[in-house]
């Protein structure tokens, strides 16, 4: 896309050059506050990082979202700027669609300037504009930052005439639904490559790999038939749960590096973002102890029900501790191959179920140790637990290869995306012939 044929130094480092004829103002010549209040009759609405303002009652963004209780809040019209003013850095901010009322923790701006929104939500919401936000923001630390009405005020703003706003903002729109409609396709061959993954397991661990294989009843539902020389047996009579320190093969461990793991650095599909080394010294008493082979399943909602399971393997030390919100499954080797194990329990089964047996303590809910000691699972063979095994790790390999790809393929279109808006925005490229 071709650039603008003329360009100015704007005299303001950060923004740089931009298109000649274009103006750059404070904010203080653009909008000013709106603090009308006592509206508990209007539409209460949120301000989200992905969406802007929108509807209190669609909000799925937590971080940003505003309380229910705004009887006392601000009314906006169709039309103003809403930021959440600790968060205006991380871009939520967005442009009113009708008449409501938001949470006092928001800024309301009132344009005072003939301008097209739309134009400044997307311009807002560009790193460039972002990192200027958190510039102008000040607090105690930095999740306690703060953008305020007087500061907001202060901050330069990029201004093209109207009747480019619109062009540039129409060109977004279109661009970017474009985008984001090639997003959600790829998003759905993601979410089919995981059923197909959760399909390919269930199988595996329930039926085997011989179709002609004789079939039996296995009294238990979620199972259904097993082939007829395999086994249910429940978790505790295969493994050891929550094994305490007495039980480690290592038992000196005063002059030893151990492996911490928090519960948040384990993903959903098993596998762990990264270890972390500390002194056996620094580790206190409370946390769940494991070694390599045990298989660790996060008790706590949402993680439970998130498949936070995770098989512990290449161990950088020979032990491990981790959060107490684990349960340890240490596998009996006489009776269990560990990744079959790992694979019965990261099954969908486990979880759904197990769901209905949490229970909550200070507003958490836990599934009991209990619940996964006495779950029921199919066992087969060890030969055959091998070979399942085996077979689910190249399969599920080649899953987890092409979901990596279509990830890949969704950030490539989500930079470009923000790419475009930002060189739109700010005048690098003139699109004003494109729409």
């Amino acid at each position: 896309m071709k650039s603008y044929l003329e360009y100015r130094d704007s005299k303001i480092a950060w923004i740089g050059k931009i298109p000649k004829h274009w103006q750059i103002l404070r904010n203080f010549a653009i909008f000013s506050d709106r603090s009308d209040r006592g509206y508990p009759n209007l539409l209460p609405f949120s301000v989200t990082q992905q969406s802007g303002v929108i509807p209190q009652e669609y909000s799925s963004d937590q971080i940003v979202r505003s309380s229910s209780k705004t009887e006392n809040g601000k009314r906006i019209c169709r039309g103003d700027l809403v930021y959440n003013k600790m968060r205006m850095w991380q871009g939520a901010v967005g442009i009113a669609p009708a008449e409501g009322r938001v949470s006092t923790a928001y800024v309301v701006c009132q344009p005072i300037q003939d301008l097209i929104p739309e134009f400044f939500e997307y311009l807002y919401r560009t790193p460039l504009y972002m990192t200027q936000s958190l510039r102008f923001s000040y607090g105690g630390c930095k999740d306690q930052y703060c953008l305020y009405p007087k500061d907001f005020k202060n901050i330069y703003t990029i201004f093209p005439p109207k009747r480019e706003q619109a062009q540039i903002a129409n060109f977004l729109d279109q661009k970017t639904e474009q985008i984001d409609e090639l997003i959600r396709i790829k998003e759905r061959r993601i979410e089919l490559l995981q059923e197909q993954r959760t399909a390919l397991i269930n199988q595996a661990v329930t039926k085997g790999l011989n179709p002609s294989v004789e079939m039996k009843p296995s009294g238990v539902e979620w199972i259904g038939e097993i082939p007829a020389h395999w086994e249910v047996l429940k978790v505790k009579h295969v493994g050891l749960s929550n094994p305490s320190k007495n039980n480690l093969k290592t038992t000196c461990l005063k002059d030893r590096h151990v492996v911490f793991l928090p519960m948040e650095r384990v993903h959903t599909d098993g596998t762990i973002d990264q270890e972390l080394r500390l002194p056996y010294s620094q580790v206190k008493n409370g946390y769940t102890y494991f070694e390599e082979g045990d298989i660790l399943i996060a008790k706590v909602t949402p993680c439970f029900e998130n498949g936070k399971i995770v098989h512990i393997k290449n161990l950088a030390t020979s032990v491990g501790f981790g959060s107490t919100e684990f349960i340890v499954i240490r596998p009996d080797l006489q009776k269990v191959f560990p990744p079959f194990l790992y694979y019965v329990l990261r099954n969908d089964p486990l979880r759904g179920i197990g769901k209905h047996y949490m229970t909550s303590a200070v507003g958490l809910k836990r599934v009991p140790t209990e619940f996964v000691e006495n779950f029921r699972i199919p066992i087969p063979t060890y030969h055959e637990q091998a070979q399942i095994a085996n077979f689910l790790d190249h399969k599920i390999g080649q899953i987890d290869e092409l979901i990596a790809t279509e990830q890949r393929k969704i950030e490539l279109l989500q930079e470009y995306r923000q790419s475009l808006i930002s060189e739109a925005v700010t005048g690098k490229i003139d699109v004003r012939n494109e729409v």
